[in-house]
């Protein structure tokens, strides 16, 4: 694939993959991408996962044809990307590993080696000319590992952006790209926004054509869509309007009145109303949503004095993940001695900047006359802000 007349693509698709990074749910597989730039000298960026080694320097030999690399640009370190280091210099020795000061520490650690004897160390600001071509480095730590480097190709105008941008699923799957890049960055890097604001920043004067990824496909057109979305992602900013419901229940009782809730949101005309059983949905879809939507409503049962596991663990997602700037709306249950709201709105504390309902719908065991009028004015307060 040519990314540009000298820019080619060099990565591959892994569909034998059923979670990434030993957790996210990926149906469609992953893409690991690499790149070489041709030029006087030539310069491949990144490697791939240790399960395509062959297939992966099949492809680079292939672009080459006969030809040597002069560089391998390591722009970060996880090992889907990392892996290869020791492959790809066995079978070019004479090549020359560019990366920061925390990659080649993170080499020592993975390999044994620094490559001291062999290496180009590289900061923010600094340039490497291949000929023509001119890489600028920008360093862009906590996105969404602290040794990250991005590159951008001033000659072809090209910004590779190690594992921003990129996306869930490989390069054939035939899906939209804000849906599985949503989930990527909110699972992934959605902890760092305010260091992706910075990044966003340094990156702002850039001309960018193109953005090549480590994971998903090359962006190249409509680049501002993509780049909003970015911003909106790493400021905690409201995506799309309307409610997401995030739920747990028991016997039943509790989901009823979500659905009374997403009836009356429906009928006072809710632009849009998502809803999540927690129990049943991919977590990570779940925080997604959550981070998507401006307003939220948690609705969850009363469990051994605490709160049902599956929204415990949604809360301490989204907490750690730095949660903020959201009005949120509480629904608990509890046959006698009702707390989950008590206890959700102590797991958010530390949360900035949210607002909270003043409608907390307490149900204790069946959903009554008292509830359901509570809960449409639940649904006015929700549209009312």
């Amino acid at each position: 694939m040519k990314i540009s007349k000298d820019i080619r693509y060099i990565g591959v698709n892994d569909r034998e993959i059923d979670l990434f990074e030993g957790h996210f749910i990926v149906p469609e597989g992953m893409a690991y991408n690499s790149y070489v730039i041709f030029d006087e000298k030539i310069a491949v960026m990144d490697s791939v996962d240790r399960n395509f080694t062959h297939e992966w320097l099949e492809n680079l030999a292939g672009a080459l044809d006969g030809k040597k690399p002069s560089y391998l640009i390591v722009q970060h370190m996880e090992p889907d990307h990392s892996a290869n280091i020791m492959s790809f210099l066995e079978q070019y020795p004479d090549a020359t590993v560019v990366a920061s000061t925390k990659a080649f520490a993170m080499m020592q650690n993975f390999f044994g080696t620094d490559f001291a004897d062999n290496r180009i160390v590289v900061k923010e600001g600094d340039t490497l000319s291949l000929g023509k071509h001119t890489l600028n480095f920008y360093t862009a730590p906590m996105v969404h590992w602290p040794e990250v480097i991005m590159t951008y190709d001033s000659t072809d105008k090209v910004l590779f952006t190690a594992d921003a941008f990129g996306k869930f699923g490989a390069l054939d799957a035939d899906e939209d790209w804000a849906c599985e890049a949503r989930r990527y960055y909110f699972g992934i890097v959605g902890k760092y926004g305010v260091q992706v604001q910075a990044v966003l920043k340094k990156l702002s004067g850039l001309e960018i054509e193109k953005i090549c990824p480590l994971h998903g496909p090359i962006l190249h057109e409509n680049l501002g869509y993509y780049l909003d979305l970015y911003n909106t992602w790493s400021s905690y900013g409201t995506e799309t309007e309307g409610v997401a419901i995030f739920y747990t229940s028991v016997y039943g009782n509790t989901k009823q009145a979500v659905d009374v809730l997403e009836g009356a949101l429906e009928d006072k005309g809710c632009p849009k109303v998502a809803v999540n059983d927690l129990a049943r949905c991919d977590m990570a879809e779940a925080v997604e949503d959550a981070f998507r939507y401006g307003k939220i409503v948690l609705a969850t049962t009363t469990f051994n004095a605490e709160i049902f596991p599956y929204m415990r663990t949604f809360l301490e997602e989204l907490t750690e993940r730095n949660f903020q700037n959201r009005r949120i709306a509480l629904i608990e249950n509890g046959s006698w001695a009702p707390q989950a709201a008590k206890v959700m709105m102590k797991k958010l504390e530390g949360c900035k900047n949210l607002s909270f309902t003043a409608t907390t719908v307490t149900i204790k065991s069946a959903l009554t006359d008292a509830n359901i009028a509570q809960l449409e004015q639940l649904a006015d307060e929700l549209l009312a802000d």
